[in-house]
């Protein structure tokens, strides 16, 4: 007895099996294209990533070079007697890869403001500095500093070897779980007009008043205070 399959059948099992024969012999081939598309996909982003990770291409644009550049070229993370340097991504681009990515996605709004002219006049970024300051200010204290510390850390200072207020600040701040932009925040740029820098002051100034501690240990030559001093 001859069992007949439909036409329709016939022609889905033809093409399966065509399928299936044709990917057998072309796997390799194109496991291999993929891998290599893959790493060029990889490549391309990874180069995009760091020709946006370079001080010349910070300053590329007019409001970068005009305003704060030329601040950034007075301090010693510009120039100094080792001739070490931090530029512009060592400060403002985190090198651990997940929180570049997320860096980079951010600077779409910078890239947004900039086709729009926000900062593109010495008043505009005057009047916008603190605003601008301050969402910096933030970002590093939110995340202690990060890129202070690819530089700077606390258990290798030499502190014997720093000013007498240096030394006791420094010490203080990490009981109290400050971080570098708590003080440092005019360290290579200069600080807006409206930033009150006495009130860090003043907050510093309190905490060591309730913890009893002596003018003279910050402020050399003094002497001894008396006990009613603070």
């Amino acid at each position: 007895m001859v069992v007949l399959m439909p036409k329709k059948s016939m022609n889905r099992n033809a093409n399966t099996s065509f399928l299936a024969s044709f990917l057998a012999k072309h796997f390799i081939l194109y496991g291999l294209l993929g891998l290599l598309s893959g790493a060029l996909a990889w490549g391309a982003l990874n180069w995009g990533m760091e020709l946006t990770n370079t001080e010349s291409f910070c300053i590329s644009c007019h409001e970068m070079q005009a305003n704060v550049y030329p601040e950034y070229k007075k301090t010693i993370h510009y120039t100094n007697r080792t001739g070490v340097r931090a530029t512009c991504p060592d400060c403002h681009v985190p090198k651990q890869w997940q929180h570049k990515v997320i860096r980079k996605i951010k600077a779409s709004n910078e890239l947004f403001h900039w086709l729009r002219g926000s900062i593109d006049t010495p008043e505009k970024f005057r009047a916008k500095r603190y605003q601008l300051a301050s969402h910096v200010w933030k970002s590093m204290r939110d995340t202690d500093s990060r890129e202070c510390r690819n530089c700077h850390d606390n258990e290798h200072m030499a502190t014997n070897k720093q000013t007498t207020r240096a030394e006791k600040i420094h010490s203080l701040g990490t009981s109290w779980q400050y971080t570098c932009i708590n003080c440092h925040q005019g360290i290579a740029h200069s600080l807006p007009e409206e930033f009150d820098q006495e009130k860090i002051w003043d907050e510093i100034h309190l905490r060591m008043e309730q913890q009893d501690i002596p003018c003279h240990q910050c402020h050399e030559g003094l002497g001894m205070p008396d006990d009613d001093a603070w």
